[in-house]
C-alpha cells in the first residue's frame, strides 16, 4: 500500500514547508519537497493537501481506557472507551491506566482492552498499577510487568497528596519508582512512573525529596493534574525547572472550573511566559475518568465523563486563544510525550518513523484526516473505520 500526501504543510512538529508525504504500508517513506507521480501509476492512494497542515499522530498518556469512576458509588462508574471516540480525536497511541478501583478494574482487563484496541488500528500501552502502593501487578513485581508483559511501559497512576490515596510512606513511594527505572533498564522501556497528584497540602513533597535524597532522576516521573489548582502549579513549575516532565489535564468544564483550576491551554501560556522548557511539559486527557458536572449557576451536580477529544481542544486553544506557535503547541501531544515515554517510532514526522498522522484544515484547524500505523480511520473529520461492537 503507497500512499502518496501532495503539496501539505508539514509540521514535524516543527514547521518544515510545503511537502509531499510518502507512506509506504504503515511507516513513513520519506519528506519529499515534490514527487512527480507517473500517470499510468493506478494503485497508489493520492491526498490532496492543499489548505492543510499535517501533524504527527497525537500520544495520550493518561486514559481510562476501561472506565473510571466509581468515587460516588457504584452508579458513578464510567464506561469503556471505543476505538472511534480515540480516532475522531486525533489520538494514534493510546496508555491506559486504572485509577482508584483497582478492584473491580484490574491488569488482565486493562491488557485485554489494550490488546483489542491494538487489533482495532491503534497503537496501545498501558501502565501497570493503580492509585495503591505497594502496586498490584500480574506478575510477581512490577519489574516483571515491565520485562514480562509487552504491553505495560511505566506504572501508575499511583496517587499522592490525595484523600483516595493508599498513604504510602515516602520509602514506600521511593521502592516503587526504584522498581520501576530497573524494570525498564532492563527491559528496554521507560519504566515511567505516572503520579496522580490530589489537592493534598503535601503537593510534590515526595517527588522533590526523591530528587534531593537518592539518585533516581526526575525524569523517572510523570506528575499528572498539574493544573488542578493554581498553587500546585506554582510547585509544578518548580519541578519542571529541576529538570522534571509535568503533565497537565485537558479535561475540564470551561464554564465553571473548580476553585483554583486552570486549563491546560492557560497552562501552557503561564509556563512559556515563565521560562519553562517546554520539553519538560506534556498534555494528557484523563479520559473516561469521572469529572465534577456543574448546572448554570456553578452548583456542583452531579459527575460527568472526561473526554479524549479535550486532548487536542486545548492544543488548539492554547494556538487561537494564547498565540502559541503550532510547533510549539504539537510537542506537548506529540514529540515530547514520545520522549518521556521512549517511544521512537511515535512523535514525529520523520523517514522510518510510524505513519501516524492527523490531517486538519488551514483556517480552522479542525481534524479532517486521521491515519494510523498507515491506515486511513478518519475521513472528513468522521470515522471510517469503527470498533467491532460499533458498527
Amino acid at each position: 500500500m503507497l500512499t502518496i500526501i501532495k503539496n501539505i504543510k508539514v509540521y514535524d512538529p516543527e514547521y518544515k514547508g510545503i511537502k509531499d508525504v510518502v507512506i509506504l504500508d504503515s511507516k513513513i517513506e520519506g519528506i519529499y519537497d515534490e514527487i512527480n507521480i507517473p500517470k499510468d501509476f493506478i494503485s497508489i492512494n493520492i491526498i490532496n493537501g492543499e489548505g492543510k497542515l499535517v501533524f504527527p499522530g497525537f500520544i495520550d498518556s493518561h486514559v481510562h481506557i476501561l472506565g473510571g469512576g466509581g468515587e460516588g458509588g457504584f452508579k458513578t462508574r464510567t464506561p469503556e472507551l471505543n476505538l472511534t471516540e480515540l480516532t475522531k480525536a486525533g489520538i494514534t497511541t493510546v496508555v491506559g491506566c486504572i485509577g482508584t478501583d483497582g478492584v473491580c478494574r484490574n491488569m488482565r482487563s486493562l491488557i485485554a482492552k489494550a490488546k483489542a484496541l491494538e487489533e482495532e488500528g491503534l497503537t496501545t500501552f498501558c501502565y501497570t498499577g493503580s492509585y495503591e502502593i505497594p502496586v498490584k501487578t500480574i506478575t510477581e513485581s512490577i519489574k516483571g510487568d515491565l520485562m514480562m508483559v509487552d504491553k505495560v511501559i511505566g506504572v501508575g497512576e499511583v496517587a499522592l497528596s490525595d484523600h483516595r490515596s493508599s498513604q504510602a510512606t515516602f520509602n514506600e513511594f521511593v521502592n516503587t519508582v526504584a522498581q520501576a527505572r530497573v524494570g525498564g533498564l532492563l527491559s528496554g522501556k521507560a519504566g515511567i512512573v505516572n503520579v496522580h497528584l490530589g489537592d493534598g497540602a503535601r503537593k510534590l513533597d515526595y517527588l522533590f525529596s526523591l530528587i534531593k535524597e537518592t539518585e533516581i532522576p526526575p525524569t523517572q516521573l510523570l506528575p499528572t493534574h498539574i493544573n488542578r489548582s493554581r498553587k500546585l502549579f506554582t510547585v509544578g513549575e518548580e519541578y519542571a525547572k529541576k529538570g522534571g516532565f509535568i503533565d497537565l489535564t485537558t479535561s475540564s468544564d470551561p464554564r465553571f472550573l473548580e476553585p483554583e483550576e486552570l486549563r491546560a491551554s492557560e497552562g501552557l501560556a503561564n509556563l512559556i511566559k515563565n521560562g519553562v522548557n517546554i520539553e519538560h511539559v506534556t498534555f494528557s486527557s484523563d479520559g473516561n475518568g469521572s469529572m465534577p458536572v456543574f448546572d448554570d449557576n456553578g452548583h456542583l451536580v452531579g459527575l460527568g465523563i472526561c473526554s479524549v477529544s479535550t486532548l487536542y481542544g486545548e492544543v488548539k486553544e492554547s494556538i487561537k486563544t494564547y498565540n502559541i506557535k503550532i510547533e510549539d503547541a504539537l510537542k506537548v501531544i506529540t514529540s515530547n510525550v514520545a520522549k518521556v515515554l521512549k517511544l521512537s517510532n511515535k512523535g514525529e514526522i520523520k523517514s522510518g518513523k510510524d505513519a501516524d498522522l492527523v490531517i486538519v484544515n488551514e483556517d480552522k484547524l479542525d481534524i479532517d484526516i486521521v491515519i494510523a500505523k498507515g491506515k486511513v480511520m478518519v475521513k472528513n473529520g468522521e470515522p471510517i473505520i469503527k470498533g467491532t461492537f460499533e458498527r
